[in-house]
C-alpha cells in the first residue's frame, strides 16, 4: 500500500509539472469564473547554437477533415433565415468583442436576436482554423465565445446542448462543460470523463473533486496532499476540499467564509459541504441552480424571475411557480405572486369588472421588477378576448401589453383607436407608418429608421464585405443603446434590420422601446 501511494504521488507530480499543466490556457468559462493555477515557466537553456542561419517553422497538427467547432449550432439556416455564410470573413477577435458588448442589454427584441446568432448553425469565419497560418488553431474561438455568452446570460441548457453537439474534447471546451455541469449540479458525466482523461482537468482542485465524486477517495486525498506541496490551491480551495473529503473532522467547526464570487467548483463544493452560497447577488449563471426542487419556493421564484427578465426561460415556467401555492407573506416577490394569481383567477372565472380591477396591479408590480414581457406572454392573448368589454384604461393597457407579445401584429390589428400614439404603435406593428405623425422623440427616431433607404453608412462597408453576422451584432449593440436613450442609434438599428430583411426584429425593437420606455 505504501509503495502504491508513493508511486501514485510521483506519477501525479510528473503529470502536473509536465507541459500539459504549464500551458497558458483558459481554465473556466468566463473571466469571473476563472480560477487559474499559476505555474512558472522553465528557464531557457543556456546552450550554444548548433548551426548558423538555420530556422524552424511552426508545425500545425490537425486531424484531416476535422470540423471546426465554430460551425456547430442548434438552429439550421432553414429555421433562422440566416445564410450559411453568416460570419463571412470576419475577424473572430472582433466577433468576440461584439458578443461581449451585445450582452446585458434590456431590449427584449435584441436579446432574442442575439440568442438566434448564438445558436445559429453557420460556416466558421473564413481564414480561421489550424490552416490560417497563425500556428494556433482558432477553429473554436467563436464557439468558445458563444458558449461564454450563453453562460453569462444564464442559458446553461443551451450552452450544454452546444457542448454536447460539438464535443468537449479540448481543454477549453472541457473546462466550460465542467463549469456548466457544476452550476447545474449534474456533474456526473463531466467527472467521469475527467477521471478517464485527467489531462483535461482544468485545475488540481477539479481533479480532486471529481476523483472523490467518483469514489476514489484515496487518490483524491493523495492529490490534495500533492497540490498542497506544489502550492497549487488557494486557501479557500484547500479548506473546502478538506471538508469535502473528511467531513467527520469538521462536524463542530464554524462555517467557512465563502468568496464574494466563487468559481463554479467552489460554488458546488460549498453546496455539497452543506454550506450553500445564496445566488441572489451572484452573476446570472448561478441562478439556474435555484430552479432545482431542493431550493425553497421563494428562491425558485426569484431565480426564475431573474432568468425570465434575461429572456432565457419561458414565461410559463415562471407562471407555474407563481401559481404553485398561496403567497406566504406580503411585499416583494409575494406581491407579484398575489397579483398574478388574482389576474389569472379573474380571467378564468371572474367578471369583466374583476379583470379590470386585477389588471393594473399585476402590470404595476411586474413592471417594477422589469417583467413586462412576462405579463405580455402570460396574459396578452387572454386579455384580447375580452378587450372590447374592458374600461378604456384597461383596454389600452391590454393593447400595449399585446405589443410586447409574440402575437403583436394580430393583437394590434384588432384594437380600434383614434388616439395618436396608439395609432402610431399600430402602424409600427403593421410595418407601415404612411400618414402617421410621430407623437414624441422616440417615435420620431423610429420613423427615421423606417424611412431610411438601405443600410446605415456605418454598417454598409461591413455588409459589402459579406460579414452579415458581424453587422447584425453591431445592430444589436445599437438597439440596446437605443433602449438606453441614444435615439440616433435606435434609428440606425431599425434601418439596418429592415435593410437586411429582419423586419420583424426591427418592428419588435421599435415597439419594445416605445412601450417600455428608455432606460438611461
Amino acid at each position: 500500500m505504501a509503495a502504491r501511494r508513493i508511486a501514485y504521488a510521483l506519477a501525479l507530480c510528473c503529470a502536473i509539472t509536465g507541459a500539459a499543466w504549464g500551458q497558458d490556457r483558459p481554465l473556466s468559462a468566463i473571466d469571473w469564473l476563472r480560477d487559474e493555477v499559476a505555474t512558472d515557466p522553465l528557464p531557457p537553456l543556456d546552450e550554444p547554437a548548433t548551426s548558423v542561419g538555420a530556422g524552424s517553422e511552426t508545425i500545425e497538427v490537425k486531424p484531416l477533415d476535422a470540423p471546426s467547432k465554430d460551425a456547430v449550432g442548434l438552429l439550421p439556416p432553414s429555421r433562422t433565415g440566416l445564410p450559411p455564410a453568416l460570419w463571412g470573413g470576419s475577424d473572430p477577435a472582433e466577433l468576440v468583442r461584439l458578443l461581449a458588448a451585445a450582452q446585458g442589454g434590456t431590449v427584449p427584441a435584441m436579446r432574442d436576436l442575439l440568442m438566434v446568432l448564438l445558436l445559429a448553425e453557420a460556416r466558421p469565419p473564413e481564414g480561421t482554423g489550424a490552416g490560417a497560418g497563425t500556428g494556433v488553431d482558432t477553429g473554436q474561438t467563436l464557439f468558445l465565445a458563444r458558449i461564454d455568452t450563453l453562460i453569462e446570460m444564464g442559458a446553461l441548457d443551451r450552452a450544454q446542448a452546444l457542448l454536447d453537439r460539438a464535443g468537449a474534447d479540448t481543454a477549453e471546451t472541457f473546462a466550460r462543460w465542467l463549469d456548466v455541469s457544476l452550476l447545474t449540479g449534474d456533474e456526473a458525466g463531466a467527472c467521469q470523463a475527467l477521471v478517464r482523461a485527467p489531462d483535461l482537468a482544468p485545475s488540481l482542485a477539479s481533479r480532486i473533486f471529481c476523483l472523490a465524486r467518483e469514489g476514489d477517495w484515496e487518490a483524491a486525498a493523495l492529490t490534495l496532499d500533492t497540490a498542497r506541496a506544489l502550492q497549487a490551491l488557494s486557501g479557500v480551495e484547500d479548506a473546502i476540499l478538506e471538508r469535502y473529503l473528511f467531513p467527520e473532522m469538521f462536524e463542530e467547526a464554524p462555517p467557512l467564509t465563502p468568496p464574494s464570487v466563487p468559481s463554479p467548483l467552489l460554488f458546488r463544493l460549498f453546496e455539497v459541504a452543506a454550506e450553500p452560497i445564496p445566488t441572489t447577488l451572484l452573476p446570472l449563471a448561478y441562478a439556474p441552480s435555484d430552479l432545482r426542487p431542493a431550493a425553497g419556493w421563494k428562491a425558485q421564484i426569484e431565480a426564475a424571475e431573474r432568468l425570465a427578465r434575461a429572456g432565457v426561460i419561458e414565461a410559463n415556467r415562471l407562471m407555474g411557480l407563481y401559481t404553485a401555492r398561496q403567497p406566504a407573506a406580503s411585499g416583494g416577490v409575494w406581491d407579484r405572486v398575489a397579483a398574478v394569481q388574482a389576474l389569472d383567477a379573474a380571467l378564468s372565472q371572474g367578471t369583466t369588472g374583476d379583470i379590470d380591477a386585477a389588471m393594473a396591479p399585476a402590470w404595476e408590480v411586474l413592471a417594477q421588477a422589469s417583467l413586462e414581457p412576462v405579463f405580455a406572454a402570460l396574459f396578452a392573448t387572454r386579455l384580447s378576448a375580452v378587450q372590447q368589454d374592458l374600461s378604456p384604461q384597461a383596454a389600452e393597457l391590454a393593447f400595449e401589453a399585446g405589443l410586447l407579445s409574440a402575437d403583436y401584429q394580430t393583437l394590434a390589428a384588432a384594437y380600434t383607436t383614434s388616439e395618436a400614439r396608439a395609432r402610431f404603435l399600430k402602424g409600427v406593428a403593421s410595418g407601415d407608418l404612411t400618414g402617421l405623425v410621430p407623437p414624441d422623440a422616440v417615435a420620431a427616431a423610429v420613423a427615421d429608421g423606417f424611412a431610411a433607404i438601405g443600410p446605415p453608412p456605418r454598417l454598409a462597408p461591413i455588409l459589402a464585405q459579406g460579414n452579415l453576422g458581424e453587422a447584425i451584432l453591431h445592430a444589436v449593440v445599437a438597439g440596446h443603446q437605443g433602449g438606453r436613450g441614444d435615439l440616433e442609434k435606435l434609428a440606425e438599428a431599425i434601418a439596418f434590420l429592415r435593410a437586411v430583411g429582419l423586419d420583424q426584429a426591427a418592428r419588435r425593437l421599435a415597439l419594445d422601446v416605445m412601450v417600455l420606455g428608455v432606460t438611461p
